[in-house]
């Protein structure tokens, strides 16, 4: 069972004191452990997947690495399935997959897998890679399910009204375990809003998704009416708080105050309007008593609790890390940046199977990979000194010892500094909590 992130309140009332702020009781000081990042002394890592360079299946690996999660296959042997944020206007990129596949023929979005074997100590060696879906846009995070499959999110709502062939927004389920590309179906009643990851509570089925739109953001629960079976629909539901109709979380929140919550129906999943307003879903909640986040993005299920980070929530707009308990209907600030040097814009978030926490930070500067002690000290795990895009799908594996990560690109033409990668990290993670 992981740590509880309640240790980040403590830290958010010292984290103006110097100690806090240089995590002194992480794994020690970075330094350039390649050309691309800088880690703590003792660990290594490889680049094992890098934007153009050719797959197994003959395409070329797809641009703007994003979100991504782990399947183990078998002693040694993992999945990764990976997203693309693909943001070209329609028909400019070519699509991952055959055109009777593509969910948008137009689109050059969507998901690739990954089969890697690790050795003994965590180091990688890719067996293989390929296109697994399609024919969407702007897949930014997602999530796994407990059913072994992979979740991928279009953070957009755009549709024919901007050139496209059908419309986009949409929650698409990927199945983990397929060996070649699979025709990416939009789960409609999952939502048409801006996407960005999900997390599903094990005991219930039920999946939570969180949406990154500045200012006006929602959480949201998607109750399957067959728990496993996203694809047999079910109804879509807004968080908001007991007793405050309409409350305003981005600002004025104290860490260690827990409330009460409900949740509000979303009638109209999948509106039309949504083209023309990418909160049209958003607002009918809002309007029926939902709460306002401002950007929220990464979610996890860890601890039995609902971990999600409100990327530039708070007085200084550094971020917010918010736990939900669904047994207990409760909601809480476990932390709120209050200074870049402690966190930056906190995006996606994962829990390592020792229980460590680690927070990938998506900002304008220098970006960085956060670690948290059990006792609230947050701390830099790792520096991108590539360039200056973000980290982005965070995952361990099963028994701890190899760390995934993407670090996002541009587009070849701006050079080998802007591509796309991803990076198997190892080493010796018994020296501090991660």
């Amino acid at each position: 069972m992981a740590p509880s992130l309640s240790g980040l309140a403590a830290c958010a009332a010292r984290a103006s004191a110097p100690a806090a702020a240089s995590g002194a009781r992480g794994y020690g000081p970075l330094r350039p452990a390649g050309r691309e990042l800088a880690l703590p002394e003792g660990f290594s890592y490889a680049v094992i997947s890098m934007e153009g360079h050719l797959m197994s299946d003959g395409r070329p690996t797809p641009r703007a690495h994003d979100g991504m999660g782990l399947f183990p296959v078998s002693e040694g042997v993992v999945r990764l399935v990976r997203n693309h944020e693909d943001q070209d206007p329609p028909g400019v990129a070519v699509p991952l997959v055959p055109r009777e596949l593509a969910y948008d023929p137009l689109a050059g979005g969507g998901t690739t897998t990954l089969e890697v074997r690790l050795e003994s100590d965590g180091r990688p060696t890719l067996l293989r890679d390929f296109a697994s879906s399609g024919g969407t846009t702007i897949n930014c995070a997602g999530g796994t399910t407990p059913w072994r499959s992979w979740l991928s999110c279009e953070e957009t709502t755009f549709g024919r009204g901007r050139g496209w062939s059908v419309p986009h927004g949409y929650v698409f389920e990927i199945p983990a375990d397929a060996d070649e590309p699979v025709r990416a179906e939009p789960i409609r009643e999952m939502g048409r809003f801006t996407h960005e990851a999900i997390a599903v509570d094990p005991d219930t089925g039920f999946v939570y998704e969180t949406e990154d739109y500045n200012r006006r953001s929602g959480f949201y629960r998607f109750r399957p009416r067959t728990p496993g079976f996203l694809a047999g629909g079910g109804a879509l539901e807004m968080l908001a708080v007991r007793g405050e109709p309409q409350v305003d979380l981005r600002t004025g929140q104290r860490p260690g105050v827990w409330r009460e919550v409900d949740w509000v129906p979303i009638e109209h999943p999948d509106p039309p309007e949504a083209e023309r307003s990418a909160t049209t879903v958003w607002a009918e909640g809002f309007e029926a008593g939902g709460a306002r986040f401002s950007r929220l993005e990464g979610c996890w299920y860890a601890d039995r609790s609902l971990y999600f980070h409100a990327t530039n929530g708070g007085e200084a707009q550094l971020g917010q890390v918010w736990r939900y308990v669904p047994a207990e209907e409760a909601l809480v600030l476990v932390f709120e940046s209050p200074s870049a040097d402690v966190l930056n814009g906190p995006d996606n978030v994962t829990v390592s199977p020792r229980g460590g926490i680690l927070i990938c930070e998506d900002n304008s500067g220098a970006t960085h990979l956060r670690g948290l002690t059990p006792l609230g000290e947050i701390f830099p795990f790792a520096r991108n000194i590539l360039n200056q895009r973000e980290f982005a799908g965070a995952c361990f594996s099963p028994n701890g010892r190899t760390l995934f990560i993407n670090l996002q690109g541009d587009t070849i033409s701006m050079g080998p500094g802007n591509l796309g990668q991803t990076f198997a990290i190892w080493g010796p993670w018994e020296r501090g909590p991660l």
